[in-house]
């Protein structure tokens, strides 16, 4: 089994990365919920990321040398991506698009940074020793439960920080939580948008042999690691402003 550990962290971000473009240029360049081959394709290959950020914020949980620090560098970040998320999206009106609730439906209100950030508190709630009381931990993950609802992925982004980050000595405990919470995800697109991308959302199953294969390292040159560090963050944004002024041209 150890002969499979082929993968470290920066190699399954890249991969997470490759993805997540083609799943958003997917969603830019056939809007809706069109059942050809090609979109259908992108966005099951899209489905890797979502997991592969999980797994990789409750990892950082562990790694990090000030959580603070690392939390509210996750909040700026959702705070940024915010804008280019919007702009990038098929729902963008006017500038008004920006402002929560203004136009559009309940959810996809923000990006998937949003509900990331949360499943770190969650995380933070779940292993705190301040913080004894189970039914006071339980009302807290509620309460941060409805206020990621209304974004990419919803709170179950959160809840699979939480599960991943909770079992970390446990693969197998780690990716059924995972994909039973995606599970539901999964049910409720289906009834709520669309039942074949509803069953889409299941594709997430892809990201289980990768994860598998993850060696627990960060990779051989420290340079590249501290590159790495700050990559994704960066090139999330980007790439949708990108995609943003991409449409807004043509």
């Amino acid at each position: 089994m150890k002969n499979l550990k082929l993968l470290n962290s920066n190699a399954l971000k890249f991969i997470a990365i490759f993805a997540m473009t083609l799943d958003h240029i997917a969603w830019a360049a056939f809007p809706g919920y069109p059942t050809e081959a090609l979109p259908l394709i992108l966005h099951i290959i899209g489905r890797i990321t979502c997991p592969i950020m999980c797994f990789f914020i409750a990892e950082g949980f562990y790694y990090t040398k000030d959580i603070k620090k690392y939390t509210a560098r996750l909040f700026v970040f959702a705070v940024i991506s915010h804008f280019a998320y919007i702009f990038a999206s098929n729902s963008f009106v006017d500038w008004k698009s920006f402002i929560p609730f203004y136009y559009g439906e309940i959810l996809n209100q923000t990006s998937v940074m949003w509900p990331l950030a949360w499943g770190l508190v969650m995380l933070r709630i779940e292993k705190s020793q301040k913080i004894k009381n189970v039914w006071l931990k339980m009302l807290l993950v509620l309460l941060i439960c409805i206020v990621s609802f209304p974004s990419d992925w919803s709170c179950i982004a959160s809840l699979c920080v939480l599960a991943i980050g909770s079992n970390r000595d446990n693969f197998k405990k780690q990716m059924i939580w995972m994909t039973g919470f995606v599970a539901i995800y999964s049910i409720v697109y289906l009834f709520s948008f669309d039942l074949v991308y509803g069953v889409i959302q299941m594709g997430v199953v892809l990201s289980v042999p990768l994860l598998m294969m993850y060696n627990g390292k960060r990779g051989k040159n420290p340079k590249v690691n501290k590159i790495m560090k700050w990559f994704f963050y960066v090139y999330y944004p980007l790439h949708l402003f990108i995609i943003g002024i991409i449409k807004y041209m043509f």
